[in-house]
């Protein structure tokens, strides 16, 4: 049940949704999560009314294709599961989108089940 959300500069649908197969691609190889288990908010920058900052840090060129991936899922994979994610998804972003491996800046926020509401104002996963 990851939550993804995708930004991008100036990508346009095509990319952006590129981009997006590519995330929950890697999800479902790396992490093992369900193939139906699809929830991303994609979001293009036209670099005008909305845009991305991004600097150097560390020690990394980016450029104006620079896509920021921000994962939020329970907690519980290992950093070798993290690591293999990571490297998927730069490298599926590559080859579905175009999008150098170095432009690709991930992150994951963890909580637990009691996190999570699917619908109907309920905790689906929380213990009773």
């Amino acid at each position: 049940m990851p939550f993804v959300r995708i930004d991008a500069l100036r990508a346009g649908p095509d990319r952006l949704g590129a981009l997006g197969r590519a995330v929950h691609d890697a999800l479902v190889e790396a992490i093992g999560i369900p193939p139906d288990d699809l929830f991303q908010v994609l979001t293009d920058h036209d670099g005008t009314s909305g845009t991305l900052r991004y600097g150097g840090f560390p020690g990394v060129h980016r450029d104006d294709d620079i896509v920021y991936v921000a994962i939020t899922l329970r907690s519980g994979r290992t950093p070798a599961q993290k690591q293999a994610l990571y490297r998927r998804i730069a490298e599926l972003a590559q080859d579905y989108a175009g999008t150098e491996p170095r432009n690709v800046l991930i992150t994951l926020a963890e909580n637990e089940s009691i996190d999570w509401s699917f619908a109907d104002g309920v905790a689906q996963y929380a213990q009773n």
